[in-house]
Order: C-alpha cells, then sequence, then structure tokens
C-alpha cells in the first residue's frame, strides 16, 4: 500500500462494507477494513442454525479468503470503540488507524424497549454466537422435559415464546415447530415432542406487518398449520424467572415457559452513537445516524454510514428497511460515489432498487412480495430458496447449504442438533 494514495477505513465486514470494498477492486485507494470477527455472516439465514438445520460454517466465509485476491485491501481483526473525527482516525481498544474516507457499517443489536434486563431471559438473533445459545436452549428443552417428573415442569420446558411478527420471528417460529412436530418426532421416549407449544408473540394486528394484507394473512395460516399459536395485538409486560407476562388489550396473562426468544426490535450498533457525538449528527428512536442523499453525514462529507445503521428516507418518505439487498446497494454505491469523488466526477443520490421481500415460514411455505407479483406457498418457497443460495459467499457454501436443504426436504432431518456450553432453559 501506498502512503500518498487515499485511504479509505471500513468498519464492518457485513453486507455494506463487503459491497464497498469489493466495489472499490479497481480505484486507487488503500482499503482497511476493520472487523471484530474474521468471517463475514450471512445473517438471514442464521434461525437455520438456531433449529440445527445448518451449521455455522455452511453461512460464514473468511473474510481475508473473501478478499484475497484483492490486493488494496487490508484486513484487520480488531473492534473499533470510538472515533477522532478532527484528526481522521478510527480508535481501536488497541491502536488507531487514519483515514481520508470512512466508512461505517456495524449493523445493529438486539432493543428490548427500555427493559435491557429481559437480554439474559429472551435471547436475540444476531451473531452465530447467539444462534448456538439459542439451539442450545431449544434442545436443551425438550432434553430437560425427558428427564422432567412433573406435568407442569414438562409443559413449561415444551413451551417456547417467539417475541416479534416480523421475518425473523416468522422465521424461527415455523422452524422450531418442524423441529418439534417432524425432526424430533421419534427421538424421545417418555416425551412428544410434537405436543410442544410454539408462540409467536406481535404487538401489531399481523404478523410480517411490512407486507401486504394478503401476504400476512397467508403466513398466519402457514404458521397454524404448522401448529403455531399466532398472537396478534398481544405484548410482554414482563419476562423474568420461567415464566413471561403477555397482554392483549386489557387481558393480561402469565405463562409458564423456560425459552423465551426475542425478534421484536433492533438497535443501531453503539458505535452510532459515538459518531453522532463526534460530529453532533442526529439519530433517530432507534439510534440509526440519520444521512444525507449520498448516505454521508451531514457536514461531514468524508464520512459514510451504510446499512442497518444508518437512516435514509425511502418512497413515501419511510426509512429504507434494514435488509441484506438494501445494505448491498449501498456498499456498491459508497465505492461508486469514492471513485466518482477521486475522479472529479459527481454522484447522483443513492436510490434502492427494491426487487422485492421474501419470508419463509415453513418446509415449502413462503410469501414473496415482488412489486405487481406476489405468491405464496411452495413457488414462493423456491424463489427464497434459490436467492437465498445465490446471496451466500463463495461456491461451497452455496453446495453444501442446498445439498443440506435437499436433503432435510425429503427426510426431514437437521444434522446439526448439537448442544454447545453449560447454560440451562
Amino acid at each position: 500500500m501506498s502512503a500518498n494514495r487515499h485511504r479509505v477505513v471500513i468498519v464492518g465486514g457485513g453486507f455494506a462494507g463487503l459491497a464497498a470494498a469489493r466495489g472499490l477492486k479497481r480505484a486507487a485507494v488503500d482499503i482497511t477494513l476493520i472487523d471484530r470477527s474474521n468471517y463475514h455472516l450471512f445473517q438471514p439465514l442464521l434461525y437455520q442454525v438456531a433449529t440445527g438445520g445448518l451449521s455455522p460454517a455452511d453461512i460464514s466465509a473468511p473474510i481475508r479468503a473473501i478478499l484475497h485476491r484483492q490486493k488494496n485491501v487490508g484486513v484487520i481483526m480488531e473492534e473499533a470503540v470510538g472515533f477522532e473525527v478532527r484528526s481522521r482516525e478510527v480508535v481501536l481498544r488497541e491502536g488507531r488507524v487514519a483515514y481520508d474516507t470512512l466508512v461505517l457499517a456495524t449493523g445493529v443489536r438486539h432493543h428490548y424497549f427500555g427493559h435491557s434486563e429481559w437480554e439474559p431471559e429472551a435471547p436475540g438473533l444476531k451473531t452465530v454466537e447467539d444462534a448456538t445459545e439459542i439451539r442450545g436452549r431449544i434442545l436443551r428443552a425438550f432434553e430437560e422435559a425427558e428427564r422432567a417428573s412433573g406435568n407442569g415442569d414438562k409443559a413449561a420446558l415444551l413451551t417456547f415464546v417467539v417475541v416479534g411478527g416480523g421475518p425473523t420471528g416468522v422465521e424461527l417460529a415455523g422452524a422450531i415447530a418442524e423441529l418439534a412436530r417432524h425432526t424430533l418426532k421419534r427421538d424421545f421416549r417418555k416425551i412428544d415432542p410434537s405436543a410442544a407449544r410454539i408462540l409467536l408473540v406481535e404487538a401489531t394486528d399481523r404478523v410480517l406487518p411490512s407486507y401486504r394484507p394478503e401476504l400476512s394473512a397467508a403466513a398466519e395460516r402457514a404458521l397454524t398449520g404448522l401448529g403455531v399459536e399466532v398472537l396478534t395485538g398481544t405484548m410482554v409486560e414482563r419476562v423474568a424467572g420461567h415464566e413471561v407476562t403477555l397482554r392483549s388489550g386489557d387481558a393480561g396473562r402469565n405463562l409458564a415457559t423456560r425459552t423465551v426468544l426475542w425478534a421484536a426490535g433492533v438497535q443501531a450498533s453503539s458505535l452510532a452513537e459515538e459518531l453522532a457525538r463526534e460530529t453532533g449528527s442526529e439519530v433517530d428512536r432507534a439510534g440509526r445516524l440519520r444521512v444525507e442523499a449520498d448516505c454521508t453525514l451531514a457536514g461531514h462529507p468524508e464520512i459514510l454510514a451504510l446499512g442497518d445503521i444508518c437512516h435514509l428516507a425511502g418512497t413515501g418518505g419511510k426509512p429504507l428497511p434494514g435488509v441484506a439487498p438494501v445494505a448491498m446497494q449501498q456498499g456498491r454505491y459508497a465505492a461508486r460515489l469514492i471513485a466518482d469523488r477521486l475522479a472529479g466526477r459527481s454522484t447522483a443520490a443513492f436510490r434502492y432498487r427494491d426487487r422485492g421481500s421474501l419470508a419463509v415460514i415453513g418446509r415449502a411455505a413462503a410469501v414473496a412480495d415482488l412489486g405487481r407479483l406476489r405468491f405464496t406457498g411452495f413457488f414462493a418457497w423456491l424463489l427464497w430458496l434459490f436467492i437465498h443460495i445465490m446471496y451466500l459467499v463463495g461456491f461451497e457454501n452455496r453446495v453444501l447449504v442446498l445439498v443440506q436443504w435437499a436433503s432435510s426436504y425429503f427426510t426431514h432431518g437437521r444434522t446439526a442438533r448439537l448442544i454447545t456450553g453449560r447454560g440451562q432453559p
């Protein structure tokens, strides 16, 4: 790397950060990509890891391997903790990295709406560690139920509550239902796994509230067909010990359960707050940085915020959704913007090209909203499968996932049903 070339520092090796780095492959810049993990994670399939369908390595790839042919990129496995905007430096736990252009793409974390004390009892699903922890809790609940002597204890152990009816919650609830009804059906002697209760709790009046009403209705029918109890218009008031308190209107009830999983909200990573403090930028209620039309911070054209961490209004004035296509398109746009600046060219404002939304409910069941075209059932599931396979990084990952999914489709098997760690349900 040359000391005289433009220095681009990218914090975050997710969809946006990786797309930005790859988009600058032919640019006369030196890139430093910083991530606290050494791998890129395909987050949309984390629920498959959490329910034993896939292993973490199936949906991950080492960042260095992805970028090893790109000579203008250096990778640092380290955690960014702050910024010195005046001197244009990223502060790491150990050391600092100088930049001419900063790209922040660190994603989101779980949001418990002022109840952070619920997190130990109701883990969310954003990282490999989250997924393996959830997998352990789910499988351990069945193991403990096999040993339990009282019917009350068994019922609590076999009750699973998923909070949040967005795509993650729907996919997670459907996968747990398939695990209980099919995969584990003949694995135990003293309990019937198919008798497990899976409840999906959503505060609004329908699941998948960002989708069209008819697709939400189709998703709810598919979930009900899998045996999931869908509770819309219902809020969580308390998560403590082995109990969750639910409220629907004026009616409240306590539910005994050992497994509560959180898919109800997200909040920008803490680095967004740090950068907002340094630059005087505004953040929204979810902690996301409000950016200009070109994804830069107001008054700081040298700093871009991409993906889930940024608030950028789309059609109708609503912020763009925190999904992989938005992040990847913003990453490619950021690369083009940086290259255009170095060449003295102007760049039009970022425009998201929405090619549709998909959510899977279970085996051969999904919903797809492609604008004028909408599909449900098997065809939507095939679309979802094809698109997700194509988004996976690396040929080997695609082949492995395709083979495992083909096997599980015909056998209902989930080969990664491993309990790791020492936690209790």
